[in-house]
């Protein structure tokens, strides 16, 4: 036990990966639940992946001004002005073209960076950037100046969003509204988009391009299948993004593997295992309610047998006309409980609401059989195929029939008793 969870805190890289891996997880989990329900997921991707160019720009420029290797301020202020520039030119586009947001994404953010593995091609003399730890990333090396960095970022960050909470609340919920109250909602877009921008600049050169965009979404994702409250939701992001640190670095230590593939792995099986559990948006959640579901159909069959008997039905006469293949006591007591249906001593009636449902759904049966007529279908076939039809009864289906036939001619039936 101990060589399993104590020894690896012991180790100075353990605990340097654990508290920037925590301060990463923790801001972007905040800052992916607003990404998320604004369904900006891709534009993460696409700032990690332009910053390659940033990161060339302000090496170059450190290099061959003041002869500095790696410096971490510059190439920070080059991803910045990168990832501007990234969401100004999207921007742009789509505003004075027929492309769309996501496309433009794609273009920008493939040129950019495009732009950056040339660039760093081109100075190879001068630029030393391994592209593939700036992909991938190395948690287990964090630098203490890449700890600093990313804590004075969160605590921006997540000082905007503490102060201006509402105002991304209601930006993000209804901007039309938010608009109408005199909030500008485009500058409260563009801050939004500078945070992303600036969790996502001082996180990849510590966790890279893959592990950043997945700890911006994935625990955000997570976090909204337990919580309807945007506050609730970005503190279980935040919870999911730390267990997901945390258990990732231990998964790497035991496994010798890669820190940030661990970490996005845990992170992704956590996500799994709250998507089947989850109490009202899992699998098993949905599962249940789709067993314990009652058809429309059946429904719908009651409640017109219940009107054409025109008294108490007994429950006898509704087995005769309803086919449920797992019975009809469930069927007629939900009904009941909705208010569709009530029990008497000879058998259900309808309430005034069942009343007014079987009546709809019987002017919609009027319909359908006065249109199968008119297109020539068989007469002993007319109530049959309108039964079936008849359970298509929304409001511009009805509207439609009724302006195309007139006044709907009546189903000989109506007038039988059952």
């Amino acid at each position: 036990m101990y060589e399993l969870f104590i020894a690896p805190l012991t180790e100075t890289y353990f605990q340097k990966a654990l508290i920037g891996g925590s301060i990463v997880a923790i801001v972007a989990g905040v800052v992916g639940c607003l990404v998320v329900l604004r369904r900006m997921a891709f534009l993460g991707d696409a700032l990690s992946h332009a910053m390659i160019a940033g990161v060339a720009g302000g090496y170059l420029v450190m290099k061959m001004l003041f002869d500095l290797e790696a410096h971490a301020p510059g190439m920070l202020l080059g991803s910045l002005i990168a990832a501007i520039t990234t969401v100004a030119l999207i921007s742009f586009v789509a505003r004075i073209s027929r492309v769309k947001e996501d496309t433009a994404i794609g273009i920008m953010y493939t040129g950019i960076f495009a732009l950056g593995v040339v660039a760093v091609s081109i100075f190879r003399h001068y630029i030393h950037i391994d592209l593939m730890h700036f992909i991938m990333g190395d948690i287990l090396g964090v630098a203490d100046t890449d700890l600093w960095v990313s804590a004075f970022v969160a605590a921006g960050v997540l000082t905007v969003l503490i102060l201006f909470f509402r105002h991304f609340q209601i930006a993000t919920f209804d901007p039309v509204m938010a608009a109408s109250i005199g909030l500008p909602v485009l500058f409260i877009d563009y801050v939004l988009t500078t945070c992303v921008s600036l969790v996502v600049v001082s996180a990849v050169s510590m966790v890279g391009v893959i592990l950043v965009v997945g700890l911006l979404i994935t625990p955000a994702a997570t976090a909204y299948l337990l919580s309807d409250r945007l506050d609730r939701m970005m503190a279980l992001a935040a919870l999911f993004g730390v267990t997901s640190v945390i258990g990732g670095l231990y998964l790497c230590v035991w496994l010798d593997s890669a820190g940030g593939g661990a970490i996005m792995l845990f992170c992704t099986l956590q996500f799994l295992v709250v998507l089947t559990v989850a109490p009202k948006y899992g699998l098993l959640a949905r599962w249940l309610r789709l067993r314990n579901l009652i058809p429309q159909q059946i429904i719908e069959d009651i409640l017109t047998t219940v009107l054409r008997y025109d008294k108490p039905t007994p429950l006898s006469v509704i087995r005769q006309y309803v086919e449920s293949p797992k019975g009809l006591k469930k069927p007629l007591q939900r009904m009941i409980e909705d208010g569709l249906l009530q029990e008497t001593a000879g058998g259900y009636g309808l309430t005034p609401a069942g009343d007014k449902e079987a009546n709809k759904v019987l002017k919609a049966h009027r319909l359908w059989e006065a249109y199968l007529e008119t297109i020539g279908t068989p007469k002993e076939e007319l109530h049959p195929t309108a039964h079936q039809l008849e359970h298509i009864s929304d409001t511009n289906t009805v509207k439609y029939l009724g302006e195309k036939l007139g006044k709907p001619q009546n189903d000989q039936r109506d007038q039988e008793k059952q």
